[in-house]
């Protein structure tokens, strides 16, 4: 399976169906009074967090999601019926962004998590809503709203307790194969690993850990060279990184190759560099090792686990290391909530003051459009006088008429709002 991380899509919610006007037209009942039903809603784009999935493969292979819409309702009071929502499942660690406004509108971290991607357009009433005292006949109904449509971008995040960073040919997926049931693609040339893979690693009975291996870092990743962000993106998540370092070779400076990796980090995120780091020199086994192993030592001055993982000499020692800081993370991770509010991304309607235009587009002809009017000559249908004179009334209130008299229109001018056009009176 090709392993997908980031894709763009489009996704659109389901229209709210159609009031009615309709009169209850039965024997014996004289004057049966208004009987249209409402529309029903539409059906919302809900994406759901998914354990067992660990690519956006299936979302790369979808141009367009689209939900159900609400059907029109029917005379006697009968409603439509709701559109149904259409649910797609996601791998933990997705964060949803709407593409235009750049805002987050989902980071699904949880099984079964659900996040209204695009909500449903609401239903039209029917006449019956509108009957009153003073208007026991009435004439008008709705239609229903537009689902939300937006383009949205997915990236995946993978969610690991520890992440395996080094260069190329470090031997990551060597040591993830020798401590979990992994069974990642090891051979001996650099760029082996093309896709991070994940590993449980077992510490004990009831106890055990995520790791990732990550693809290898080369010198300028965190300006996107070699596999750069996609690699980096993944460490964001991570609770614990094991900077895994090749000191079988001679010939290479190891200190310049652990320093060139934390500059990287660095330079992609300052964060990445105070998380908790374990530093492992492998291929201890081999000639000259333990000599290479020892300057290592003295020039970094921090602890450093030697161990082989071919061999798999002192792993034991290694998982329990990191199932330590693991811990130690999570705690300081859970203060740290403690303290501070935890933000919960969920769909909100946004509240935005009127969007009119009004142009004068020849002496006697205006034009009025915006995203209000759009809206408000969307849902109301012109097929009736009292939708009419429903919509006109809307429009005051709008403050549309007394904006017109600001700009100088006069009596026998032509007002078009989009397929509606009036004369002033």
């Amino acid at each position: 399976m090709r392993f997908i991380d980031v894709t763009k899509l489009k996704v659109k919610a389901g229209n709210g169906g159609d009031g009615v006007v309709a009169f209850r037209r039965e024997l014996y009942v004289a004057k049966g009074g208004p009987s249209g039903g409402d529309g029903g809603a539409g059906g919302n784009i809900i994406f759901v967090g998914c354990e067992g999935i660990n690519t956006l493969l299936d979302l790369r292979k979808s141009k367009m999601i689209t939900a159900e819409s609400g059907k029109n309702g029917a005379p006697k009071n009968m409603h439509g019926r709701k559109g149904v929502n259409t649910y797609i499942k996601v791998p933990l660690g997705t964060i949803i962004n709407d593409v235009t406004t750049k805002a987050i509108i989902g980071d699904i971290v949880e099984n079964n998590q659900e996040v209204i991607v695009a909500i449903g357009g609401s239903g039209g009433r029917g006449n019956a809503r509108f009957a009153s005292s003073t208007n026991r006949i009435p004439k008008i109904c709705e239609k229903g709203t537009l689902g939300q449509l937006r383009e949205i971008s997915c990236e995946l995040k993978l969610l690991a307790n520890a992440g395996l960073i080094g260069l190329p040919n470090a031997g990551k997926s060597t040591l993830l194969a020798a401590i979990s049931a992994s069974q990642p693609i090891i051979a001996d040339y650099p760029f082996t690993t093309l896709k991070p893979q994940l590993g449980v690693v077992k510490v004990a009975e009831n106890i055990s850990f995520v790791m990732a291996d990550l693809p290898g870092l080369i010198a300028g990743a965190s300006i996107g060279k070699g596999l750069g962000l996609q690699f980096l993106r993944h460490i964001e998540r991570c609770q614990v990184l094991v900077h895994l370092i090749d000191i079988s070779d001679e010939t290479q400076d190891h200190f310049l190759n652990y320093q060139l990796i934390f500059d990287e980090l660095k330079n992609y995120d300052q964060k990445l560099t105070q998380k908790p780091q374990i530093i492992v020199a492998n291929k201890i086994d081999l000639p000259n090792a333990h000599f290479n192993f020892e300057k290592l030592q003295k020039q970094i001055q921090l602890p450093i686990l030697a161990i082989s993982a071919m061999k798999k000499i002192n792993l034991i020692p290694l998982i329990q290391t990191i199932n330590l800081a693991i811990k130690n993370e999570q705690l300081t991770e859970t203060n740290d909530q403690n303290q501070q509010e935890h933000i919960l991304y969920e769909y909100q309607q946004q509240i935005s003051t009127p969007e009119i235009i009004i142009e004068r587009i020849a002496t006697n002809r205006w034009n009025i459009t915006g995203k209000t009017i759009a809206i408000i000559h969307q849902k109301n249908p012109l097929n009736t006088y009292q939708n009419i004179l429903l919509f006109k009334i809307k429009l005051q209130d709008l403050g549309v008429f007394d904006q017109l008299r600001t700009k100088g229109i006069e009596k026998g001018h032509h007002v078009i709002v989009f397929s509606y056009e009036f004369v002033w009176e």
